[in-house]
């Protein structure tokens, strides 16, 4: 079974990879970009054959270690 963790700083939380990139688009030509926003994915393959637990120890191992939930949010897809 695969997982992908979408990992992605909160709002409000300063970003300042995402504003290099947006100035760096910037400086390239690409007018209009107002904001950017960079993140983490995390594809994990498991050997679980429940949905419903691989989502829950996925989010277990987002909670201890794949993600700093203090800054930080994710998303888990199962699939």
């Amino acid at each position: 079974m695969k997982a992908r963790v979408t990992v992605m700083l909160k709002t409000g939380v300063l970003d300042p990879q995402g504003e290099a990139v947006r100035h760096a688009l910037g400086s390239l030509g690409f007018q209009g970009v107002n904001g950017v926003r960079q993140g983490k994915v995390i594809e994990l393959d498991l050997a679980h054959t429940d949905a419903a637990k691989a989502e829950a120890d996925v989010k277990a191992m987002c909670d201890k270690l794949l993600a700093n939930t203090v800054i930080e949010s994710y998303r888990v897809e199962i699939g």
